[in-house]
Formats: C-alpha cells, structure tokens, sequence
C-alpha cells in the first residue's frame, strides 16, 4: 500500500511539472514545433538518469525514494523517461536486436496506436 501512495503522489506531482512547464515553455514562442513536450522529455530523461544512478549505483537515494521519484515523478512527468531508460539497460546488455525492435515496435506502434484511437473517438 505504501508504494502504490509514494507513486500516487509522485505521479501526481510529475504530472502537475510537466503541466506548468510545457505550458510557460510554449508561451515562449509562437512556433508549431511542440517544444514544451521536447524541453519536459529531455529533463525527465536527465532526472531519471540521475536518480537511477544515484539510487542504483551511489546507494544515496532509499528504495521508497527511488520509487516516488522514478516510476512516480519521472513517470507522471513524462513516460519518454522511462522508454529511454530501458533502451539504455537493452544497450548497456548488449541486446542489439532487443534496442532496434523496441525503438521502431514503440515508435510505430504507438503512433499507429494514437491514430487509430483518434480514428475510433471521430467515428465511434
């Protein structure tokens, strides 16, 4: 029950960051190029990296803490984070074919994904 609150709370967290800072991040430009999303996921993948080396390899951060702010925070912040950092442990591991399938499996099934919800909400 603990861990399902500290990932409650830090997903909650995460989410309300990445609101407010996709938002002020776009008010600073009027171009099309969805910079905000870009500025969160780069931060997310630098906060996970962080974190992850500090709980995992320095033991500076506790197991709950670890959890609060990589599945919890980093993942209410941006799930991109956690997709980047499970491709790295597949390269760190030398699974080459893994990384290859899991980058195109993810990005064209999850673009073919979104088109086919929006398909479905339009003609549902």
């Amino acid at each position: 029950m603990k861990s399902l609150l500290l990932v409650f709370l830090g997903g909650g967290l995460g989410s309300v960051v990445r609101f407010s800072l996709g938002k002020w991040v776009n008010a600073l430009h009027s171009h099309h190029f969805p910079w905000g999303t870009l500025v969160v996921n780069v931060i997310a993948c630098l906060a996970l990296g962080l974190i992850v080396g500090l709980a995992d390899h320095k033991q500076i951060i506790s197991p709950s803490a670890r959890l609060f702010w990589t599945v919890g925070f980093c993942g209410g912040f941006s799930t991109f984070s956690t997709f980047s950092n499970e491709t790295l442990v597949l390269i760190q591991g030398g699974f080459t074919i893994s990384v290859i399938l899991y980058i195109t499996f993810s990005l064209l099934l999850c673009v073919a994904a979104t088109f086919g919800g929006l398909y479905m909400g339009e003609n549902l």
